[in-house]
């Protein structure tokens, strides 16, 4: 392999790939299950992915942030969200989950967790805990792979 080549770790191994992304379809459903809303799950999908860099994430998950019903106001401030109005107690709650799956700060991270655990029934609570570290795994395998974001060919 030169060093121009990507080595793609979910081509690599596509049944740990299935893995996954059949895991990907259990959060999901347990999303659902909890009347969280799409557009909430795709806030903490990609204030995680801003977190973590991942450019393929971010990527695909602002489209489909967009497509759920997210504003593009909201994908604006969302590096700054605790500074806005913009976001209901939900997804407010979706993004201190996010921050702090994500981020992993023992010293405020209970703190945090009670915060977000006083807006959420437990389903909601357990279903986007499990939608973050979800969503760094994938980040996680993106970031590994160098996964490319294309340029779009329909100027969106």
């Amino acid at each position: 392999m030169s060093a121009h080549e990507h080595f793609f770790l979910d081509k690599s191994d596509p049944g740990s790939w299935r893995a996954i992304n059949a895991f990907s379809r259990r959060v999901a459903a347990a999303n659902e299950a909890a009347d969280i809303p799409r557009a909430v799950t795709e806030l903490l999908n990609v204030r995680a992915s801003q977190l973590n860099g991942c450019a393929y994430c971010l990527d695909l998950h602002v489209k489909r942030a967009i497509e759920a019903g997210v504003t593009a106001q909201q994908l604006a401030v969302l590096p700054a969200w605790r500074d806005t109005r913009v976001f209901d107690p939900l997804e407010r709650a979706a993004l201190i989950i996010a921050e702090t799956a994500t981020e992993l700060n023992h010293s405020t991270l209970h703190q945090e967790l009670t915060e977000a655990r006083e807006t959420l029934t437990d389903k909601q609570f357990s279903a986007l805990q499990w939608s973050a570290i979800a969503i760094n795994a994938f980040n996680r395998i993106s970031i590994l792979s160098g996964h490319p974001v294309r340029p779009n060919r329909d100027g969106q």
